[in-house]
């Protein structure tokens, strides 16, 4: 059982490409046994990679960090005892918009992603740590880690966090809150320039017929707008309320 000298390393990026050195903001190695790792890998986070917003409850001042604390204990635990002793370093990447954890060692054999967004088979890969970290109060109940993670995101109000077999390990995305109609978000959703620059005008004047979109628009065909704006509304990205002619369009949120 590995106990020290094992490695995590933390890197703060100024952009959210992938990683390159150039855009390293900080850096930092964690060296100890395993519940040393535990604890000053989260230490770390807090106090110097990630933000706390600062609230008030009554005369209370409270700190919510801007990802759960719960879920990244918990994705940092289940690192520990699901790593590949024999490979790489674990190593946290944090960008401006997500949080990426990547560990050496895929999932168990015959154990899909999908699998782990519901409660499974517990398949450590380390059973004797695991043993330990469970004895220790640090495992609540083997197979629902990853559930828990979830749980914690989507009760912050953050977006579900994605888990990837990638690069010969295991990786968890963590989002930060995401503004819907930012254009980035609109691409993902799959969404040509046209609709996009369509949603955006929406959103930023709060409503908009089909009359004042040709006047933005004056190259595009109304059968053509027409089309966009409908599938806009099947998408759930716009509301449509009225008859065909005197329809408004809205934002959704």
């Amino acid at each position: 059982m590995p106990v020290a000298g094992q490695v995590w390393e933390i890197v703060l990026l100024k952009t959210n490409q992938t990683l390159n050195y150039l855009d390293v903001i900080s850096s930092d190695d964690i060296l100890g046994n395993l519940f040393e790792q535990v604890e000053k890998t989260l230490d770390l986070l807090k106090s110097k990679y990630l933000v706390s917003v600062i609230g008030y409850k009554g005369l209370y001042r409270n700190e919510t960090l801007e990802y759960p604390e719960e879920a990244l204990r918990e994705a940092v635990t289940n690192a520990v005892v699901h790593r590949d002793y024999v490979g790489a370093h674990t190593q946290i990447k944090v960008y401006p918009d997500r949080l990426v954890l990547w560990n050496e060692g895929g999932l168990p054999s015959g154990m899909k992603i999908d699998d782990l967004k519901k409660s499974h088979a517990s398949k450590p890969r380390n059973e004797l740590i695991a043993d330990v970290f469970f004895k220790a109060g640090l495992i609540e109940t083997w197979g629902r880690g990853t559930v828990k993670i979830i749980e914690e995101c989507k009760k912050a109000g953050l977006p579900e966090p994605e888990f990837k077999e990638e690069f010969g390990g295991f990786s968890v995305y963590f989002y930060k809150k995401t503004d819907f109609y930012s254009e980035d978000n609109l691409k993902k959703l799959g969404l040509n320039q046209r609709q996009i620059k369509l949603a955006l005008y929406i959103k930023e004047n709060k409503s908009a017929n089909l009359s004042s979109l040709e006047g933005i628009m004056p190259d595009v065909s109304r059968k053509t707008l027409y089309r966009d704006l409908r599938e806009l509304a099947d998408k759930n990205i716009l509301k449509a309320t009225g008859a065909k002619k005197l329809r408004i369009y809205e934002p959704v949120k």
